[in-house]
C-alpha cells in the first residue's frame, strides 16, 4: 500500500510541475526569461548590426538589443539568418524576435506582432557617382539593371515601381553588385546608404541617388506575444532615460517621432 501511495504522489508531483510548465509556455516573455537569453534573427546590416574589430555584434540594434535583454535580466544572442525566412524562422521559435532595421510593412504586419515604431528610413538608390545626377526620380530608373535583398523593402519598391532587379542574400551583397559593374545600381536602407558609401568607406565611388520610399523600423515578435508590449514599454523607458538618443547620435540614426 505505501509503494502505492508513493507511485501515486511521484505521478501528481510530475503532473504539477508539467502543468506549471505548460503556463508559462503561453507567455514569451516568461520562456525567455526562464532560459535567460534573447535569441535575435538578425542580418550583416551595417550600422544596425555588425561586427566589431572583436568579433562582437554592435550597432543601434544590437546595442539597443543589449540594453533591452539587461532591464529584462538575460543575455542576448544574436543570429544570423537568410533574411527572406524571416517569418519562419520566428514562427518555429529558432529566435525570439526579428530585431534589424526591419520595415513596418502590410507583410511584417500579417506575420509578426510588431512593435511601435523606434526608427525611420527610407529605401534609395545607390549607384556611380558619376551617373546619379542623370536620374532625379523613379521614372527615370526603367532602364537600369538593380540588385536588392531577398524579401527586403528593398525588392518591394523595386517591385512597386517596375524595375528590372536581381535578388541577393544581403544588401552588402547588392552593394558589392554594383562595385563589380555586375548591375546598375541596388536599392538599399537609407541607414546603410549613409554609413558604407562615400569617402573613408570601401564603396567612395557610390552614392545615394533617388529616394523610393519613407518607412520606420520595427521589432517583429510571434502572433499573440505577450512580449511586444513589454517590448513598447522598454522603448518609452529608453527614450526617456537617453539611451536611444546616445545610440542615434553614435550610429547616425533618426529615431521616430
Amino acid at each position: 500500500m505505501k509503494k502505492i501511495i508513493s507511485l501515486i504522489l511521484v505521478i501528481v508531483a510530475a503532473v504539477t510541475v508539467f502543468a506549471g510548465c505548460g503556463s508559462n509556455s503561453d507567455s514569451d516573455y516568461q520562456e525567455i526569461v526562464d532560459k535567460g537569453e534573447l535569441v535575435v534573427g538578425i542580418t550583416d546590416y551595417a550600422p544596425m548590426d555588425y561586427k566589431g574589430n572583436n568579433g562582437e555584434w554592435i550597432g543601434f540594434d544590437a546595442d539597443f538589443a543589449k540594453k533591452v535583454a539587461e532591464k529584462m535580466g538575460v543575455k542576448v544572442k544574436f543570429v544570423e539568418i537568410d533574411w527572406d525566412n524571416k517569418f519562419f524562422e520566428l514562427s518555429s521559435k529558432s529566435v525570439d524576435c526579428l530585431w534589424n532595421g526591419m520595415t513596418i510593412s502590410t507583410e511584417v504586419k500579417k506575420n509578426t506582432s510588431c512593435s511601435k515604431a523606434y526608427a525611420k528610413n527610407e529605401q534609395v538608390v545607390v549607384m556611380d557617382k558619376k551617373e546619379a545626377s542623370k536620374y532625379k526620380e523613379a521614372k527615370d530608373l526603367k532602364k537600369l539593371s538593380f540588385a536588392v535583398e531577398s524579401g527586403s523593402a528593398g525588392q518591394t519598391a523595386a517591385k512597386d515601381n517596375g524595375l528590372k532587379y536581381t535578388a541577393v542574400t544581403a544588401q552588402t551583397n547588392a552593394l558589392m553588385e554594383v562595385k563589380s559593374g555586375a548591375v546598375d545600381a541596388c536599392i538599399i536602407d537609407s541607414t546603410m546608404a549613409s554609413a558604407m558609401t562615400g569617402k573613408g568607406t570601401g564603396y567612395e565611388n557610390l552614392t545615394s541617388s533617388v529616394s523610393l520610399t519613407s518607412e520606420e523600423y520595427g521589432v517583429g515578435f510571434r502572433k499573440g506575444s505577450d512580449m511586444t508590449e513589454k517590448f513598447n514599454g522598454y522603448i518609452d523607458e529608453l527614450t526617456k532615460d537617453g539611451t536611444l538618443k546616445k545610440l542615434s547620435d553614435k550610429y547616425k540614426i533618426q529615431l521616430a517621432e
